[in-house]
């Protein structure tokens, strides 16, 4: 699979809003994207879980997940969420802190990774169109049954 591909097959997962059933066609996706540099993702992202049934979709959905602001590389908010009345707000409790930009390699190559201040939690991010980035959130207690849970951003 090519980048090309890559990111047709992802455009049909987000106009299906299907469930992947295979973790391993998200690692697919993955590793045919290109990486990313922090500089390049500062914004807000909304995002959205890739359904394949990982636990942390069902923690994102009850918190009522918006997606992510990435004011710089050193000041993050990971968790965007809406609270009861809609308004969104920065889920410091949930999210432990706050989060920051780095380059860290994972899988072989180097890409923006987002670094949770209080938890060892990283999200790992790569281009999927042009303002379009597809994650993967990787670190201690993260895995479900060997899965990492993927997600997409887009710019908001």
């Amino acid at each position: 699979m090519d980048a090309e591909q890559a990111r047709a097959r992802i455009a049909a997962i987000q106009a299906a809003d299907d469930m992947v059933s295979d973790t391993g066609e998200c690692d697919r996706l993955w590793a045919a994207l290109e990486t990313v540099r922090p500089e390049e993702i500062l914004g807000t992202w909304k995002g959205t879980g890739i359904s394949t049934g990982h636990q942390v979709e069902g923690l994102l959905a009850q918190a009522r997940w918006y997606g992510k602001t990435f004011h710089s590389v050193d000041r993050v908010e990971p968790l965007i969420c809406r609270d009861e009345q809609g308004a969104l707000f920065s889920h410091t409790e949930l999210a432990k802190g706050e989060a920051s930009l780095w380059m860290v390699e994972f899988r072989g190559e180097t890409t923006a990774t987002m670094v949770y201040d209080g938890q060892p939690v990283l999200d790992h991010f790569k281009r999927a169109g042009d303002d379009t980035l597809l994650g993967v959130m990787n670190g201690k207690n993260v895995l479900d049954e060997g899965r990492h849970f993927y997600f997409l951003l887009e710019r908001a």
